[in-house]
């Protein structure tokens, strides 16, 4: 799988300045081609030093590491859920992706203007989350409207559905609860999924601040900070001019750079492996002569599936799967010493694959 974040916030926050140095920090730091799948989506691998050398112990000649998806969704101006702005095409773009990074302006600047006039992240984090909420009511309102018509047959299942519907909408309009935040029962967890709302994706938010303030903060941080704690959502502090000066450097020069400013990763790794945790993913691999691959599935994932993550045949055939922790191959120097030392397992299908492991799965079709 391929994770997919949309980078939102309202305009000059600077929410394209960290996308486009995102994607071509990615593309230069790995060699690796940025992708242009339409004027907003760029698609730029995953900072993990595993497959680099995971490729050399193993020959390989090719080294694939895994995707991101970056998303610069267009910008947000409150009434969006109305159609203000640009915002019929910012809500049908964020209904596409696995997780929001909420880019929140966290720095002063006299030459770009904020919307409101003023520097307030708990304000701006206020009008997108109302907008999405304000968006989500609206689509529930027409779930009941319809189930309301249908339900006057009787079927039982379809009341149920407009029951919990009913129930939703309350929480949303008088309590302003996220369909993430809903507690939807077992039974229940289908019918929210179905309605692809908004809130229901996960948060993650960027705090842009200037590059003097990326190594400890600011006020404005602290403030987005405490309410990221209260909502249990990830942040990560970034400056995405920084970023876009990065993107221009070679490896030894962003590694020096960085240390001078007191910070030891970008922008980008930070916000991958804050993506990752906060979606629960991890990351195995495959090696051989042809290539080393990184491949991205959700914590808690059995073998079979993690074959299928491959190739479908894979997962209906699974026999087993030959497994090595990253740390004992790198140790080992080769799969071949590591199978020597006694140290390659044996995994059936009950296996929960972990992250770092590396596998070759053993299949009949």
């Amino acid at each position: 799988m391929s994770l997919r974040c949309g980078i939102v916030g309202l305009p000059n926050v600077g929410k394209s300045t960290l996308f486009n140095a995102l994607s071509r920090a990615g593309a230069d730091s790995a060699n690796y081609p940025f992708c242009t799948i339409d004027p907003n989506v760029g698609v730029v691998p995953v900072p993990d030093e595993r497959v680099t050398k995971l490729a050399d112990l193993a020959g390989s000649a090719n080294t694939v590491p895994a995707t991101i998806e970056f998303v610069d969704i267009a910008g947000l101006v409150a009434g969006a859920s109305k159609g203000e702005g640009l915002g019929n095409q910012f809500l049908s773009h964020i209904r596409e992706v696995d997780a929001i990074i909420h880019v929140v302006r966290c720095f002063e600047d006299e030459n770009v203007v904020h919307v409101a006039g003023r520097v307030d992240p708990e304000h701006d984090m206020d009008v997108i989350d109302m907008e999405l909420l304000l968006k989500d009511i609206e689509t529930v309102s027409r779930r009941i409207d319809r189930l309301s018509k249908m339900a006057k047959g009787g079927d039982r299942k379809l009341r149920e559905e407009l029951a919990f519907c009913e129930r939703l909408l309350s929480a949303m309009s008088d309590a302003d609860t996220p369909a993430r935040k809903f507690d939807a029962r077992p039974e229940e967890r289908e019918w929210l999924r179905s309605m692809f709302l908004l809130t229901s994706r996960p948060v993650l938010y960027a705090a842009n601040v200037s590059e003097q303030d990326l190594a400890s903060g600011n006020a404005f941080t602290d403030v987005v900070r405490s309410r990221t704690e209260a909502e249990g959502a990830g942040m990560v502090v970034v400056s995405a001019e920084l970023e876009a000066q990065l993107a221009e450097l070679d490896d030894e020069e962003r590694t020096l750079f960085l240390a001078d400013l007191g910070v030891d990763s970008s922008g980008l790794d930070r916000l991958v492996r804050a993506a990752y945790e906060l979606l629960e993913l991890i990351t195995f691999f495959t090696a051989g002569p042809k290539e080393a691959r990184a491949w991205t599935i959700e914590r808690g994932t059995l073998a079979p599936k993690a074959a299928g993550a491959i190739h479908s045949d894979f997962e209906r055939g699974f026999i087993r799967a030959e497994t090595i922790a990253f740390d004992v191959y790198a140790r080992c120097g080769s799969e071949a010493a590591a199978r020597d030392a006694g140290l390659l397992r044996s995994e059936g299908k009950q296996y929960e694959v972990k992250d770092g492991d590396v596998i070759l799965f053993r299949f009949n079709v």
